[in-house]
């Protein structure tokens, strides 16, 4: 009994969504959100700047209104303004969903044409909202834990190609770097596992810590971006303009589409994360925050906003799931928007170091998801729910090039390894009759 209790105590959630930890304490565990979602947040404008061919003063400015847009778009998510926001622990940011329209409306319409269609496309999320209550019974355990596994499982090679350097780099899966990441990973377990109270929870932030010290005398540190970094740029409304063009909105539609599909399912993991089931209406409320972000963005110069999954692991993995950090963290974000200085400091993260972290992230939500499957009885049904979902998630995420003949809408719908493994679940638990009215029905004709 006693032993019982012990693990209960390691698995309890410390904060839980409503409680507001110590001020110092929210910063520091504010900036592990960050550092989760810095690198994904800072990547889309400069992949779009880059093939735009923008010069580095527009480049530079993009990235500020993103890490500006974030903060404000978390901060209405976790805090919630009215109806809008879910007020749960759920970071924002752009999503690599809209990379391609983003490029394709580009290359035509510039930058103006990017803003007009964020602007117009947010509207799509904005209606979906309000038709999620007559959904909500399309979702149960079955469905969810197979979508919050796919999120984690999904998202596992991009750590493994982090911790090896970065898709791409001339040194990828160096012993230099798998061997940062692997003691980035070592001291965030031991942290974890064996830390008193906040070092506990903090023990993500810590590694990373280590992480970026280590990596000073093994030359992986580039202080070039800070000192190029300007100390102030206030975000500029409109600074280049806006084009509302019909046809620029359609590359969005889909994109569109599938996040709403992705923030439904991490909205539910941060739900089964949190150890709170979330009301129809609060991840309604959730929905409409990520259109009404991505409307805002669209005037500030960023692209649309969504949830970012790679934040769910920490809240099951520090035992901090209070909303109170991660308002905190839309804050900071905002702050790093408008002083470029202080986030280069954070960009110039080696890839190994987020490696490190992000192998333990990404498999605690997979495992998350194990859980909630564990509970659901394991029939001919589920099981082939579960498979074929997993398979076609993965496999996609895996062999992209299995969609490249298909229309471009379903292509969009499937792109997404978490979208495709959701919308297949979906299918399956709506076409696959229930097991136990087959076996009702036997036991009443005996």
């Amino acid at each position: 009994m006693e032993n019982n209790q012990k693990i209960k105590n390691r698995s309890e959630i410390i904060y839980k969504i409503d409680d507001k930890p110590p001020l110092g304490i929210s910063i520091l565990l504010a900036f592990q959100h960050i550092l989760a979602a810095f690198g994904g947040i800072v990547a889309v404008p400069l992949v779009v700047g880059g093939i735009l061919g923008l010069p580095i003063n527009d480049l530079a400015f993009l990235v500020s209104a993103a890490l500006f847009m974030a903060g404000v778009a978390t901060f209405i998510q976790a805090k919630g303004i009215g109806k809008v926001g879910a007020r749960v622990p759920c970071v924002m940011g752009t999503d690599f969903t809209f990379v391609g329209p983003s490029i394709a409306v580009g290359s035509t319409m510039g930058l103006p044409g990017i803003f007009g269609a964020t602007i117009l496309g947010s509207f799509i999320e904005m209606i979906l909202s309000r038709f999620i209550k007559p959904l909500r019974k399309f979702f149960p355990p079955i469905v969810t834990g197979t979508v919050v596994m796919l999120i984690g499982l999904t998202l596992l090679p991009v750590s493994i190609d982090w911790a090896a350097g970065g898709y791409g780099a001339a040194d990828y899966g160096s012993i230099k770097n798998v061997s940062v990441a692997i003691s980035v990973m070592i001291v965030t377990i031991l942290l974890n596992r064996y830390g008193k109270g906040m070092i506990s929870s903090a023990s993500v932030i810590i590694g990373l810590i280590f992480g970026y010290v280590i990596s000073y005398p093994l030359g992986l540190l580039n202080f070039e971006p800070i000192k190029e970094a300007s100390w102030f740029s206030l975000p500029t409304i409109f600074k280049y303009g806006v084009t509302f063009s019909f046809s620029a909105v359609i590359p969005f539609i889909t994109a569109y589409l599938v996040t709403t599909i992705e923030t439904v399912g991490v909205l539910m993991a941060i739900g089964e994360a949190s150890n709170k089931e979330l009301s129809s209406e609060e991840i309604s409320s959730g929905i409409l925050a990520d259109g009404v972000g991505s409307f805002i963005a669209g005037f500030f110069g960023a692209g649309p906003n969504t949830s970012f999954s790679q934040n769910v692991g920490l809240i099951p993995l520090t035992k901090v799931a209070s909303s109170f950090v991660v308002v905190i963290a839309g804050i900071i974000l905002m702050l790093l928007g408008i002083f470029p200085k202080f986030g280069a400091l954070i960009a110039i993260m080696p890839n190994p170091v987020l490696g490190g972290a992000g192998i333990i992230m990404f498999g605690v939500v997979a495992a998350a998801g194990i859980k909630t499957v564990k509970n659901v009885p394991f029939n001919n049904r589920n099981m082939l729910i579960l498979a074929v979902s997993l398979g076609i998630g993965l496999g996609v995420t895996v062999r992209p090039d299995f969609l490249k003949n298909f229309p471009s809408i379903l292509k969009g719908l499937f792109s997404s390894g978490i979208s495709a493994g959701t919308i297949t679940a979906l299918v399956l638990n709506i076409v696959l009759k229930e097991e136990y009215e087959e076996t009702s029905n036997k036991k009443l004709e005996c």
